[in-house]
């Protein structure tokens, strides 16, 4: 009976071993993909630059790929627009295999997942017994699917706001506006100016500190594309399965789940990030990957609580209204929020727009920010423009050709300019300039300035002087050229306000969105191409 006990055991180390070495293999496959995936998104921001853009255009087709490939990204703007737009079918690479094996994209592609794991990886080790605690499945995990409900029920309203947390918008914006300018800050000494760039590198930095104390907290709690692929992940055919008879109940497989998806139990399918952690972990290989398992050994469902998904769906349903109620987007709308050239008109773009701040990163000038609430809450991280820092250049359109949804347009620089066939339209107005009498130098104080008007782009200039003859305070006479604005060739780049020496919070001339040109036409031209739903 001895002989035949030591037989089994032997068999079973074998079969452990051999598993063991293959799957070792799989999770060091998984490994290299998270790093190349990661990699690739840094080498797609990082390209992402006017000067790449300009010297290679087939770039531009690639670096929104990252964006494009995001269902929920594709879902959301269908919603809000009933449009799909032909460069989001991309989606299609992640939606179908996720039907088939579960929810791969968070453990095997995720760019913001791979930072998680690392972060978790490297200091949120916990001793002993807490090690295998810490990845047990709390209800905690239920909120990622009320925040996708009530992001999607805003979004049905016409409200587009999962950039807010979408892991691949969320990371785009943070290299953007914090690390990638931090990184110049340290190497070069040179970097761009973003307001707002302690929030949203603060945003980041808390989100990944979390995972100190929680492996995995934002993929795991608040991740909205992780909820959507969860609750599509219930079809799976494949998953991981446990031989009940050979499971010990050590509990070792939860050593290093990544989803907290209970291996050592019922299987929670919305869960689980295919990452073959548990797999490896078990020392009796009682863990395998397999066709058609017993639904009896799975969860497939979400495990979310009715009462609070209809209140996650009821906090979208208001969302809507009291952001609109406010008036910041329609009757109140801010002069400061002065959208790029092609923008569509606001509700429009409110329905269209990521905020991944993408075209943000491609602005030669810097020129473009990402917004506070110009528009109120519901154009938070939207791009406006502040000619404080920079201008926009007559010549450039690269915001409206990284646009993956059409919020910004993709136009010829003849259509920006108003030549040629476009002449009768004009040149696209992006505000009115307004010379403030009380700042500028020649107006309030009788000192020779004429900088804005040398430097007005426009031909004719927009920008002319007014000669006059002013006597001062001790009797004597000064000729001054006093600088006017003819608003009917204004279109509003900038350049005067961002070159005007007069220096404090306020210029000797500005420009407010007054007059702006904003189409609500949607040409079917390139990445804007869409099938209407």
């Amino acid at each position: 009976m001895g002989r035949v006990e030591s037989g089994k055991a032997k068999r079973r180390t074998n079969r452990f071993l051999d598993s063991g070495w293959n799957l070792l293999r799989v999770t060091t496959v998984r490994v290299v993909a998270q790093t190349v995936c990661f990699a690739l998104f840094v080498c797609f921001v990082w390209l992402t630059t006017f000067a790449n853009l300009d010297s290679y255009p087939g770039l531009r087709h690639w670096v929104s790929k990252v964006l494009e490939i995001d269902p929920l990204i594709g879902l959301s703007t269908a919603l809000t627009t009933h449009t799909v737009y032909k460069g989001l079918l991309w989606s299609l690479i992640i939606l179908v295999p996720t039907l088939f094996i579960g929810r791969f994209f968070c453990g095997w592609v995720c760019p913001y997942g791979a930072l998680h794991h690392f972060v978790g990886w490297a200091l949120g080790r916990h001793p002993g017994r807490a090690a295998i605690d810490v990845n047990r499945y709390r209800p905690l995990q239920r909120v990622k699917y009320y925040i996708l409900a009530g992001m999607l029920v805003a979004a049905a309203l016409g409200t587009l706001q999962i950039g807010l947390l979408d892991p691949i918008c969320l990371l785009y914006r943070s290299m953007t506006g914090a690390v990638l300018p931090t990184v110049g800050m340290a190497a070069t000494g040179e970097h761009g100016v973003y307001q707002g760039a302690w929030l949203i590198g603060g945003m980041l930095f808390g989100l990944v500190a979390m995972n100190v104390v929680y492996p995995r907290f934002f993929c795991r709690v608040l991740c909205p594309l992780g909820a959507l692929l969860g609750v599509l992940s219930r079809f799976a055919w494949w998953r991981i399965e446990r031989d009940t008879v050979a499971c010990n109940g050590c509990n070792r497989c939860r050593l290093g789940c990544e989803g907290a998806c209970d291996p050592h139990a019922s299987l929670r399918k919305a869960e689980c990030f295919v990452c073959f952690n548990c797999v490896e972990e078990c020392p009796e290989g009682s863990l395998s990957f397999r066709l058609f398992p017993p639904r009896e050994h799975e969860i497939a469902g979400t495990d979310t609580n009715r009462r609070k998904l209809v209140f996650g769906g009821v906090t979208g349903l208001l969302f809507f209204p009291l952001t609109r109620l406010t008036g910041r987007s329609t009757v109140d709308f801010s002069t400061q929020a002065i959208r790029p050239p092609g923008a569509v008109e606001e509700l429009g773009f409110l329905e269209r727009c990521l905020k991944c701040d993408q075209c943000i990163r491609v602005c030669p000038t810097n020129v473009l920010q990402p917004a506070w609430f110009e528009s109120g809450l519901e154009g938070l991280w939207t791009p406006v423009m502040n000619f404080r820092v920079g201008h926009c250049q007559l010549h450039c359109t690269a915001c409206g050709q990284v646009c993956p949804t059409g919020a910004i347009q993709q136009i010829p620089i003849a259509r920006k300019l108003g030549l040629g066939e476009f002449a009768e339209q004009g040149p696209i107005r992006l505000g009115t300039a307004h010379v403030d009498f009380s700042r500028c130098l020649p107006h309030s104080k009788s000192i020779q300035c004429v900088v804005c008007e040398e430097l007005c782009p426009t031909s004719p200039k927009a920008i002319y002087v007014e000669h006059v003859t002013r006597t001062r305070a001790d009797g004597s006479t000064v000729d001054l050229l006093l600088p006017r604005v003819d608003i009917d060739r204004c279109i509003g780049c900038g350049i005067c306000e961002r070159e005007c020496p007069v220096v404090g919070d306020r210029r000797g001339i500005f420009v407010t969105a007054e007059g702006e040109t904003r189409s609500a036409d949607f040409p079917d031209r390139d990445r804007n191409r869409s099938v209407r739903l």
